[in-house]
């Protein structure tokens, strides 16, 4: 009989912080699952589509493979999986408006779809090809803490920050319990000039949570209250024009470490960090390799980082204990002045002055404006 350790391939390895709980730059191999309801009738109508995508996604830049599965119970049922190179050229791909563009004809013949990634940590029985040699592969699972972080960001006619943070501000909170196993935890609202970011912490299912917050009538009511204002326009009674809408406003979480203090009593701010087009993905790296450099520094007053990731918008949202204007160098996770120079060559704008060692000013011009920070009870 094989042994588990003899049949799994021993591919390089990758040690993992404990106070990391999520990360998509270990380098490990990527598999997305995409769950597909199709229309009853529309099954030639979706392998059409998705023939004409898989032609389209071969060619981008760290695919490796993708099959399409339909179910042997429900024909309405398929199953698309990918494998990719790593999880970052994966999500720049699916953030991307190429992406958007190349989606569209599935969604006229497809019910409901539910996408899952998940990092290859072990496998078995693979004809390594050469070139996974340096296949990377996690030493260790990573330990969560049962909260799925996403966040949400879209900019506002110049002018009506105020209304809109006024809005923003006054709307009813929504039922947090969804249903026995997803439960909303918090939801925190920032903006930045007339970007706004909506971060929530989900426990259980995130897709349910969304939907079920769409649907409130609190929630649509604020929705419907900022359209007028909003650069972007929108039509949320046309479901394929929401959808869009909302693919294109979708911030991912790529990196969460905690910190070793107790910080019962934090602060919730986030940083605003203007990358230069094209490095987004490159600087939220380098963000989160020096927080979790920092994690287990004790003169550290971040509690916990998660950083978000889309395009060349890069956010970092940070639980604080004490002030964070107090020590601006381990607020911002920058240690020396290597540090500090290695983030200036990605920064974009005036934030680039960070350069210049005023790390005081650039977090007066990272900091975001708080608009609501709202929790809701354990025993929601």
């Amino acid at each position: 009989m094989t042994t588990t350790s003899e049949r799994v391939s021993e591919p390089l390895t990758r040690q993992v912080s404990r106070r990391v709980s999520q990360s998509v730059f270990d380098g490990s191999p990527l598999r997305v699952v995409l769950l597909v309801d199709v229309y009853d009738g529309a099954q030639q109508q979706f392998l059409e589509a998705y023939e004409q995508l898989c032609s389209q996604v071969a060619s981008v830049p760290g695919h490796v493979s993708d099959q399409l599965c339909q179910s042997i119970e429900n024909p309405s049922q398929w199953l698309i999986t990918s494998e990719w190179e790593s999880a970052p050229p994966f999500l720049d791909w699916v953030n991307s408006e190429e992406h958007v563009q190349m989606v569209r004809p599935l969604h006229s013949c497809v019910r409901d779809t539910r996408s899952l990634r998940f990092h290859i940590v072990r496998e078995t029985g693979r004809q390594m090809p050469s070139a996974s040699a340096t296949r990377r592969l996690q030493e260790a699972p990573r330990i969560g803490d049962g909260k799925i972080r996403h966040a949400l960001t879209f900019t506002v006619r110049p002018g009506s920050e105020r209304e809109v943070a006024k809005i923003l501000q006054g709307y009813a909170s929504p039922e947090a319990r969804v249903d026995e196993t997803t439960r909303l935890c918090r939801t925190s609202l920032f903006m930045h000039g007339n970007r706004v970011v909506r971060a929530i912490e989900v426990e259980g299912d995130l897709l349910t949570a969304l939907r079920h917050v769409a649907r409130q009538p609190e929630v649509r009511a604020v929705e419907e209250a900022i359209n007028p204002y909003l650069e972007e326009e929108r039509d949320l009674n046309d479901a394929e024009a929401a959808r869009v809408f909302f693919t294109r406003a979708a911030v991912p979480a790529v990196h969460h470490v905690t910190g070793g203090q107790d910080c019962t009593e934090a602060e919730r701010y986030a940083l605003h960090y203007p990358a230069k087009h094209g490095r987004g993905m490159e600087l939220a790296r380098l963000l989160a390799r020096q927080d979790e450099a920092a994690a287990d520094d004790p003169r550290s007053p971040i509690c916990g980082s998660t950083i978000f990731h889309r395009d060349d918008i890069v956010v970092r949202l940070i639980d604080v204990r004490d002030s964070l204007e107090a020590e601006p160098a381990l607020s911002l996770g920058l240690t020396d002045t290597a540090q500090v120079a290695e983030l200036t060559t990605l920064l974009d704008g005036a934030a680039a002055d960070t350069g210049s060692g005023d790390l005081a000013r650039f977090l007066t011009l990272a900091r975001m404006d708080l608009i609501t920070d709202r929790r809701s009870s354990p025993e929601a």
